[in-house]
């Protein structure tokens, strides 16, 4: 009788936050994991761990072929791709320069989109798969000055609802996961960006306001609440096409549904006085 291979599992922005607290969950789940991040240094917990750690730019092709290639030349197979690589670079939309919203595409939709084109071949090959796309509650909401930011994963959700229909009947499923508020080095630079784009302009009362409710992160949750999610969504025989966790995720997100567009717009708002 042949041995169980262990599902294969690669994780993108792997040196930190969440992605960091996934690979390592992967792990003790039994998986053998690769990491994957600009940041190589900042990944020897995944590979004491016994994880796989790998050099890679989200936006760098190159990249992203040797690595898909170098797991199916070890293991023949990718059975759970998390992309889970993003950034929120905040300004006013008259502000940011293009160049700066193109990297933030770039690394939120494109990478994530040409990182699965590379691995879906081998999903569809053993007829099974599961593709979890690292979204945010700023997919179905935007607030002021993150303009960029959500335009990119509003894009990733109407992407992944496609690509979800295309590769249903190859066995393979697509899931969302749509985090709120979590512990991360994510509100750090996203209040960077927002006083370097839109400090002593226009803008400037805006990006103060904005801030200081970014800058509180008082009952904001660790990353695990969020691993939670994805390893419930790799559990589940039939998962659910989204998960939402994290400070605020489902209460915003109802109120979203819920209420007019000049409604909600207003409740926003009114956050930032």
């Amino acid at each position: 009788m042949g041995l169980i291979q262990k599902p294969v599992a690669l994780v993108t922005g792997a040196s930190s936050g969440m992605g960091n607290d996934f690979a390592l969950r992967l792990l003790d789940e039994g998986y053998v994991v690769y990491g994957a991040a600009r940041r190589l240094v900042r990944m020897g917990n995944i590979e004491a761990a016994g994880g796989i750690a790998v050099l890679m730019d989200i936006t760098n092709d190159s990249d992203l072929v040797a690595c898909v290639d170098r797991i199916i030349r070890d293991h023949g197979r990718i059975d759970v791709l998390v992309n889970n690589a993003g950034f929120g670079e905040y300004g006013a939309l008259e502000d940011v320069p293009l160049e700066v919203a193109r990297r933030q595409l770039e690394v939120n939709l494109f990478g994530p989109a040409r990182l699965t084109q590379l691995c879906l071949p081998y999903m569809r090959e053993r007829r099974a798969g599961r593709i979890i796309n690292v979204s945010s509650i700023g997919g179905k909401l935007a607030l002021p000055l993150g303009g960029w930011y959500h335009a990119s994963k509003f894009a990733l959700e109407g992407y992944s609802d496609a690509l979800r229909n295309e590769v249903r009947p190859f066995g393979i499923d697509v899931i969302v996961i749509e985090p709120g508020g979590i512990k991360s080095e994510w509100s750090t630079i996203a209040l960077e960006s927002a006083k370097r784009h839109s400090s002593g302009n226009a803008y400037s009362s805006l990006s103060k306001k904005l801030s200081k409710a970014l800058a509180n992160q008082t009952g904001q949750p660790e990353p695990k609440v969020i691993t939670d999610l994805v390893v419930a969504a790799l559990k589940a025989k039939r998962p659910k096409v989204r998960y939402s966790g994290g400070h605020m995720a489902k209460s915003l997100l109802f109120l979203k549904w819920c209420l007019p567009d000049r409604l909600f717009d207003w409740l926003i708002m009114s956050a930032l006085k």
